[in-house]
């Protein structure tokens, strides 16, 4: 139906590095608030949250590191993965 729409064909018509500024929270920094200003940040595994706004980022390393992280690289088969677990 994309195709058929905007008529892409062949190639994902979005291109990451084409979107400009993007606010995250970057860890080991000082991060201000887009909102208020201010530096005090709740942080959790995926966002961190302005303490007096409430004004919500994403974090610019969020899901690269972790326990429950599992990236298949190539074709190995998944009776591999039964192995470790």
């Amino acid at each position: 139906m994309l195709v058929s729409i905007f008529g892409k064909t062949g190639e994902y018509p979005h291109d990451p590095s084409l979107r400009g500024y993007h606010v995250v929270y970057r860890e080991n920094e000082v991060n201000h608030c887009p909102g208020c200003g201010r530096t005090h940040w709740y942080v959790g595994r995926l966002t961190a949250e302005c303490g007096f706004c409430g004004t919500a980022l994403p974090l610019a390393d969020a899901g690269t590191w972790g326990v429950g992280l599992v990236r298949r690289r190539g074709s190995a088969p998944l009776q591999d993965f039964a192995d470790a677990a």
